[in-house]
Formats: C-alpha cells, sequence, structure tokens
C-alpha cells in the first residue's frame, strides 16, 4: 500500500508539469561507432552481461535471445524482449548507435526510456569496442519471427515519460573506473561485479520507488521479483558463511556452496548461463573484489 501512495504523490506531482516532462529529452546520440566488433568477445561479454538468462525463456523451450521472460515485480509483470536480427520482433532493424544507447542509457531508438528492470544502469561505462564487440555477436543470433509479450502494467506506471523523472531521481553511475593502488585483478574484479555481472542488481535492496539503496549496498535483498530472495555478499556476511575466495570461485563455475549445498532460483541461472563460461581468471577476479572491498565507500556506510 505506501507503494501506492507514493506512486500517486510522485504521478500527482507529476501531472502538474506532465507537459514538459512529455517533451523532455532523455539520453545522448553516440558518434557514429565505425569499430570492428570481435563476434568471441561479445559473445562471452554477453554471458557474462546475463543476457542469455534474462532474454532467452528456457522453461518454454523457446530460442536463445528470443525474450519472453517473465518478471513480476510490485509493478506488474515485465516481459524480456526479442533480441534477435528479426527486423519487426527484433532488432534486426536497429543500428549499431542505437544499439549502443539502449545497452549504455537505456533508451529505445523510439526515444522511450526502458523500464529499469533492464540492467542497463550497470553498462553505463561499456566501451565503444565493447559495443562494438556485442554489436558484431548478437548479429550472428538466427531471427525469430515472434514478438515477446506486452508488460502488464498498470497505471500510472505505464506511463513512459514518468520513466524520466524515475531516471532524474535515481540514475547513477556504475562506478566500474580501476582504484588506484588496487591490483589488476582486484580492479577487473569490481569492474565486473559492479558493471557487466551487475551483482548489486540482485544483492541490494530496494525503496518504495523500485530504486536500489546505496545505504544497502550487496547486503543483500528478500524482495526480489517472483518471491525469490538474494542473500548479503558483503564482506561479513560471506565470513559468516564460510566463504573464501577460493570457494567462491568454485561457486561460480559450479553453482556449489561452501555446506556442499547448489545455488537456486535466479543465482542458479547466473551461473549456469553466466559465470560458468566466464574465464577462471575473471571468475578469481570477482571472488578477490568480493572477499576485499576495504577501499569502497559503502563498506563504511
Amino acid at each position: 500500500m505506501k507503494r501506492w501512495k507514493l506512486a500517486g504523490l510522485l504521478f500527482g506531482a507529476a501531472a502538474a508539469t506532465s507537459g514538459a516532462v512529455i517533451f523532455w529529452p532523455v539520453g545522448t546520440r553516440p558518434d557514429p561507432i565505425e569499430l570492428a566488433g570481435d563476434v568471441g568477445r561479445g559473445a562471452y561479454l554477453a554471458r557474462a552481461s546475463g543476457c542469455i538468462a534474462c532474454h532467452t525463456n528456457v522453461a518454454e523451450g523457446a530460442a536463445p535471445l528470443a525474450g519472453g521472460v517473465e518478471l513480476e515485480t510490485p509493478f506488474g509483470t515485465f516481459y524480456s524482449p526479442n533480441l534477435t536480427t528479426d527486423p519487426a520482433h527484433g532488432i534486426g532493424d536497429w543500428t549499431i548507435e542505437d544499439f549502443a544507447v539502449a545497452v549504455r542509457q537505456g533508451i529505445s531508438p523510439e526515444r522511450e526510456p526502458y523500464y529499469p528492470t533492464f540492467t542497463y544502469p550497470f553498462y553505463a561505462d561499456f566501451t565503444d569496442q565493447d559495443i562494438a564487440d556485442l554489436w558484431a555477436a548478437f548479429q550472428t543470433v538466427p531471427a525469430v519471427a515472434e514478438a515477446a509479450p506486452a508488460h502488464d502494467v498498470g497505471f500510472p506506471f505505464n506511463l513512459r515519460w514518468s520513466l524520466k523523472l524515475w531516471r532524474a531521481a535515481f540514475l547513477t553511475d556504475p562506478e566500474t573506473e580501476p582504484v588506484e593502488g588496487q591490483s589488476d585483478i582486484w580492479n577487473r574484479g569490481r569492474e565486473l561485479a559492479r558493471g557487466a555481472a551487475h551483482c548489486g542488481a540482485c544483492h541490494t535492496g530496494r525503496n518504495i520507488a523500485g530504486a536500489r539503496i546505496t545505504s544497502s549496498f550487496y547486503a543483500g535483498n528478500d524482495a526480489l521479483p517472483g518471491g525469490d530472495h538474494a542473500p548479503s555478499i558483503r564482506l561479513e556476511h560471506l565470513i559468516d558463511q564460510g566463504w573464501t575466495v577460493e570457494s567462491l570461485v568454485y561457486a561460480l563455475e559450479t553453482g556449489i556452496t561452501p555446506s556442499g549445498d547448489v545455488f537456486g532460483g535466479g543465482m542458479g541461472e547466473v551461473v549456469q548461463y553466466g559465470t560458468s563460461f566466464l574465464t577462471p581468471e575473471d571468475r578469481l577476479a570477482i571472488a578477490t573484489y568480493l572477499m576485499d572491498p576495504e577501499d569502497e565507500a559503502w563498506v563504511r556506510e
């Protein structure tokens, strides 16, 4: 109920300036991207970024990246879009610049903001080369001429222009840049955890507007879509649960925890379709960063 009351207040405030908000431009067009893409590197980055898990409806036996994965939230039910090369229902008629704006800024080719169920805030620091590589990889995906189901989102969350207000209030940089004085492997882990692998999307609590609570960074989330939950991955909790760098590396490859249990739910899919495909060096980098986060501001909050 509190969520809906807040939504009503936000909508009421937005309605007073709706004319301006509707035409308020969002996103910036990048310079032309003319770099040659590496298909193999792009496929690797797509795995690391969760594209396969989120855009392939494995339960229905659907084709890879054809979309349709259901995500139930307090704001409505969302469905991941078709990312195949079909020009009508996928991204076959996009340009690489359209793709760059969608991935890094969360803006569609029609200049509409995407719902933040799409984890674009974590991809904001992808380089032009990253984009070119991803684009090259996606061009190899066979077209699937089937539209993903439409989102089932009620009023007022179905008003796309209101997402401009959400972005202004809550959209932040992922801070994947290297930290001076840290090792290359630690900085690589930071880049992956805070960027492509988007650990904070699930392991950080959300406020009543659906935005991540910065003071709860990596402190866990008991209200994930579909009734799932993600435990704290802060250092003190990892240690309490018996985690080490070595056991984290092993779990990211196999899904097996120090207690002999296995990851289930969303984390099981993260391992199955994502981290199990990473190189041993990248799994070690993520584990090294999570088990030694002392230079991060959120540790001291």
